[in-house]
């Protein structure tokens, strides 16, 4: 299957989205840097880390 020309990544737009909003007041700056913190922090979860090769059983 291949991708329709001319259409724009969903993820990749969302992320856009995302920074272009502006927050209104102080807690909502907070809250949007903590959810880039948590997605951050999610995405390092989600990468296996070099030393996780060295204790496999063959």
């Amino acid at each position: 299957m291949s991708k329709a020309k001319g259409t724009a990544d969903k993820n990749l737009s969302n992320v856009v989205a995302e920074l272009e909003h502006n927050p209104v007041n102080s807690h909502q700056a907070q809250q949007l840097n903590q959810d880039q913190n948590d997605r951050r922090h999610q995405d390092a979860l989600n990468h296996d880390e070099p030393t996780d090769l060295q204790n496999q059983r063959s």
